[in-house]
């Protein structure tokens, strides 16, 4: 075990697309935990869209990283300290407030235990983690899916998108992707994806939508904002339903207004609705949600793809990749090894 803890703090807002000197790497002694906290070692750490709005200086739905301050993030770790009952030395955990770190001292609210018996350590930072319950809230909830509906994912070869994909074909619809290249069109159709649309390599965005999509788009889930919602908004059915889950395309001009075309005849006419959607706002029924995908995961009905990079020092190239749609599945980082 390492006798040092490396951390990575901010030390600037972006101004534009991040690059790897917004951030700088420290040494310092590992925690100690106190009454009723534990001592956690990275195994697995997290980099996800929802972190470039937490490294902007604008409002937001929580609170930001500030420079100095260490950047957030999610991990997947193994208690080597427990000064709480309910925890043991060996035990392994994943928390969504860990940080970009070796070592995290947490409280037992902070994290869930794992079952590496149920599901290998990476699913639960993935459909056992917040990008399942996203998945399957945006399109359950949010936007009330229903069988028969033609559904379109941007990032659909994304941690949240390749998730959605399949819980829209488990409920009978017709799903369509949305992505950056043809090999994650490739994956999203192994996935069950009906249809895929390389945004990269389309002339005309709106007219590609219109011909996976003839009788329109009944569900949006956006990944991503920009460009491919203005495409969407000009080919919705009656009464679509738009999920507003992720900006991820404005990360290079996050504050700056997304200016675009104004699609609000068609939204009339087409009595659309679009809404907002955090997650956090189904909290009360995660556990609902992780048992129905668990259960498909243990069928067979439900997969997904993981793009893993080794080493600690690689964690904000790892963040960049996702940002630049560089990756296949969900982004981690490995720290250490698992026991």
């Amino acid at each position: 075990m390492r006798n040092t803890n490396r951390q990575w703090h901010l030390v600037s807002y972006p101004e534009g697309m991040p690059t790897e000197s917004n951030w700088a790497m420290s040494q310092s002694s590992i925690p100690q935990p106190g009454d009723d906290e534990m001592l956690v070692r990275a195994i697995y750490l997290d980099v996800a869209p929802y972190m470039r709005g937490r490294i902007s200086p604008q409002q937001n739905y929580t609170a930001g990283v500030s420079p100095g301050d260490l950047m957030v993030g999610g991990a997947i770790g193994e208690v080597v300290q427990s000064n709480d009952p309910s925890y043991k030395q060996g035990d392994i955990v994943v928390s969504g407030a860990f940080g970009w770190q070796d070592f995290g001292v947490v409280k037992p609210a902070m994290v869930r235990r794992i079952d590496a018996d149920v599901a290998p350590l990476p699913c639960w930072m993935d459909f056992l983690g917040t990008n399942g319950v996203t998945a399957y809230f945006g399109l359950v909830a949010a936007a009330e899916m229903k069988p028969g509906d033609t559904v379109v994912i941007s990032a659909a070869a994304g941690s949240v998108g390749q998730i959605a994909g399949q819980i829209a074909k488990l409920a009978g619809c017709r799903a369509i992707a949305i992505t950056s290249s043809e090999k994650k069109i490739a994956r999203c159709r192994e996935l069950g994806y009906d249809g895929g649309i390389n945004y990269r390599t389309e002339s005309d965005l709106p007219a590609a939508i219109a011909r996976v999509c003839p009788d329109g788009v009944d569900v949006y889930f956006d990944n991503t904002a920009g460009p491919i919602l203005d495409a969407v908004l000009q080919n919705l059915a009656p009464h679509a339903r738009i999920t507003v889950c992720g900006t991820v395309s404005l990360a290079d001009r996050f504050d700056k207004p997304d200016i675009g075309e104004r699609f609000m005849r068609r939204i009339l006419v087409s009595r659309a609705r679009i809404q907002g959607f955090l997650v956090s706002d189904y909290q009360g029924h995660y556990e609902e949600a992780w048992a129905r995908l668990l259960n498909w995961y243990r069928t067979g009905a439900l997969k997904c793809e993981y793009d893993i990079i080794e080493g600690f020092e690689n964690t904000p190239k790892a963040f960049l990749r996702l940002l630049t749609s560089q990756n296949l599945g969900k982004q981690l980082v490995k720290v250490d090894q698992e026991t």
